[in-house]
């Protein structure tokens, strides 16, 4: 597992065999931030990474210029790894036990449950559930519900091939790399023919 681009750019990070996350690949990473350059400038944005796995996504998101980043993964093998990693980076420091500063908050809990109760607002989410998840269809429709983009915020949705979001009102364009599938999502729903300009005098 390596960081891409940006502070930590090349950094490796092994990730044990008998881990159960399934990580995105490197190949669909860079391909899928590269798209999402286009979206959003990640400096000094505020992120959030559900079912986090290795982690691989915060590290590239803190790499990236993320000003802070909230990252949410309930295995404790799993959430261990995430903190192991960014205390090697030099971004947190232990407070009570848990990694943490103010860039990055590395939560071990259920990602339902904190999208549930989350306050917060957020410039960019990045969701990776188990692709077999009975529940992850349910999943956009629930960040969207609760309110968590902030305007002009992207939200972006890890799924199998099959699955397929684009007749959600805020869908906006599919990218898939092998075996990797991405949903992109907005804040704003497109706007329809009636909203646009008329001609017409």
């Amino acid at each position: 597992m390596r960081i891409i681009t940006g502070k930590y750019k090349g950094r490796h990070f092994d990730i044990p065999r008998s881990f159960k996350a399934r990580p995105t690949t490197d190949f669909a990473k860079e391909n899928i931030f590269n798209v999402l350059t286009g979206y959003l400038d990640f400096e000094g944005a505020t992120a959030l990474d559900l079912f986090a796995g290795t982690g691989s996504i915060t590290l590239e998101l803190l790499s990236r210029g993320c000003s802070r980043v909230v990252s949410v993964e309930q295995d404790r093998d799993h959430h261990r790894f995430i903190c192991d990693n960014l205390k090697q980076l030099g971004v947190t420091r232990e407070e009570l036990g848990v990694a943490r500063s103010e860039c990055v908050l590395p939560l071990r809990g259920d990602a339902f449950r904190f999208v549930k109760s989350c306050r917060q607002t957020f410039d960019f989410i990045f969701a990776d559930p188990p692709y077999a998840l009975k529940e992850l269809p349910t999943i956009p429709d629930l960040i969207f519900e609760k309110g968590l983009l902030k305007a002009g915020g992207i939200f972006v949705f890890e799924h199998g091939k099959d699955h397929d979001f684009s007749a959600h009102p805020r869908f906006r364009e599919h990218r898939a790399y092998g075996s990797v599938n991405f949903s992109i999502f907005t804040s704003a729903e497109p706007a329809s023919e009636a909203d646009s300009p008329s001609d017409e005098p």
